[in-house]
């Protein structure tokens, strides 16, 4: 699994926005096929699911953004102190 996560690491770090940006989009079609696989009866335990995990990983993400969107008003080091 570390190498997995090493090679990952080196990947991402020679990617640019428009990179991420792409496989961001291709995540996005891969999980609209998966819904659509779901049977209709647990297609609303999955969008709970979904969405518990979606806002699981929005907010530390944002949290990581908010300062490069405020301008660098507020040190990164400051946030996670």
């Amino acid at each position: 699994m570390k190498r997995l996560t090493d090679a990952a690491d080196r990947y991402l770090k020679a990617c640019g926005w428009r990179d991420i940006a792409v496989l961001k989009i291709c995540l996005c079609a891969l999980g609209v096929l998966i819904g659509l696989a779901v049977p209709g009866r647990k297609k609303r335990p999955a969008a709970w699911a979904a969405s518990l995990v979606f806002v699981a990983a929005y907010v530390p993400l944002m949290g990581k953004f908010l300062p490069y969107l405020l301008g660098d008003r507020v040190a990164i080091e400051d946030i996670y102190r």
